[in-house]
């Protein structure tokens, strides 16, 4: 891990090449984070950087986590991160800004898609239905279908396409490219789309 931080997804929007071609993009504002602890293979048994997101009201916290940032010496905050094996060299109470990345890099992106809720066949798999409304189907078209086989297995095989949950899930997305930085807004532009509603928070990584 060479680079990472923290950010909000603001929404999409598409900008304009200097040879007129239309790129969609998706706004972030990132940081700026702070780097809260850093575990050592001595101590922790493993090498990570620990960084913190977003603010939050002291009145907001328990008496555990106010201990644990007056400890580390760093303002609270909302958010805490793990990023394993840093390349780079980080102190505690570091600040991460967009200025980390450069135009054209490609870097791995972790969200939360979009809860759904409890959904049928032709929305979470894309089924087609069963169709043939002509053919005394006069209230199954959005429906899966036999699910089973006779008498042999007599059950259900594990990892049936049925109705459920949709969405919610964590979804990672790898190589996607930095399109524009505007670092004196904190924000970063990464190009195509990005899991997950506006607001939610994003991971970016640099490897």
């Amino acid at each position: 891990m060479k680079s990472a931080i923290l950010g909000k997804k603001i929404g999409m929007t598409s900008v304009f090449t200097e040879n007129g071609t239309q790129v969609p993009v998706t706004v972030i504002e990132a940081g700026p984070c702070t780097v809260v602890n850093l575990r050592t293979i001595d101590r922790d048994g493993y090498k990570a950087v620990q960084i913190g997101y977003g603010e939050v009201r002291e009145n907001k916290l328990n008496k555990p986590n106010k201990g644990y940032f007056a400890k580390q010496g760093v303002d609270p905050v909302k958010m805490l991160k793990e990023f394993r094996d840093p390349v780079n060299q980080y102190e505690i109470g570091q600040e991460l800004t967009v200025g980390q990345f450069i135009v054209g890099d490609k870097v791995n992106v972790v969200a939360t898609s979009k809860g759904r809720g409890f959904q049928g066949v032709m929305k979470r798999h894309h089924f087609g239905g069963v169709g043939m409304g002509t053919h005394g189907q006069s209230d199954r078209q959005r429906h899966p279908g036999s699910i089973g086989s006779s008498s042999y297995p007599s059950r259900v095989f594990k990892g049936m396409r049925m109705a459920g949950r949709m969405g919610g899930k964590r979804i990672s997305i790898r190589n996607i490219q930095v399109f524009d930085i505007l670092p004196e807004r904190n924000i970063i532009l990464l190009k195509g789309s990005i899991p997950g509603p506006n607001n939610s928070v994003i991971q970016i990584v640099k490897l």
